[in-house]
């Protein structure tokens, strides 16, 4: 399968994004530090994702990105499709070349299950994510985890002055 550390991250990203900026702009550090995510390759992911229109950048103090239209909205197939990535669960591209030019034996079995994968992408969108309970939990601890960090760091920083 095709889909690589990428599409995963931009999907989770995005999820973050909309779990977070109902309230104000998320910045790229938050996301960062909630999903452990490297920042620079955030940058790169972003800047896809705003060339497809699918994030808007909110400059100024407060600024950060915010989703460009509603969860619901936003299938996360289009999120894959968006940072260059595929679902292509073949190992010639769905181009058929798969042993010498021609295809292999399971060559409609990968295809066919790519598919599939592509429609259940396609028919779920960040909103249905949103409202599953399991995601709700995840985000509230990572949540409560920065609230603690950010605390623990504020007490080192009193303890030194």
């Amino acid at each position: 399968m095709r889909l690589t550390t990428k599409g995963r991250y931009a999907v989770t990203a995005m999820l973050d994004l909309a779990i977070h900026s109902q309230i104000k702009p998320v910045t790229l550090t938050e996301i960062a530090t909630r999903q452990t995510i490297s920042l620079s390759y955030l940058e790169q992911l972003f800047s896809r994702l705003r060339r497809a229109e699918m994030v808007v950048g909110v400059r100024g103090p407060g600024g950060g990105y915010k989703l460009s239209r509603e969860a619901n909205e936003i299938n996360i197939s289009d999120i894959i499709l968006a940072v260059d990535e595929q679902v292509d669960l073949t190992n010639c591209e769905q181009k058929g070349n798969c042993q010498d030019g021609e295809p292999c034996l399971t060559h409609d079995l990968w295809m066919g299950l790519s598919g599939v994968v592509r429609s259940y992408l396609d028919g779920i969108t960040l909103g249905d994510i949103l409202e599953r309970d399991s995601v709700k939990s995840v985000a509230a601890r990572q949540d409560a985890s920065q609230v603690i960090q950010f605390k623990g760091a504020a007490t080192v920083g009193m303890a030194i002055k």
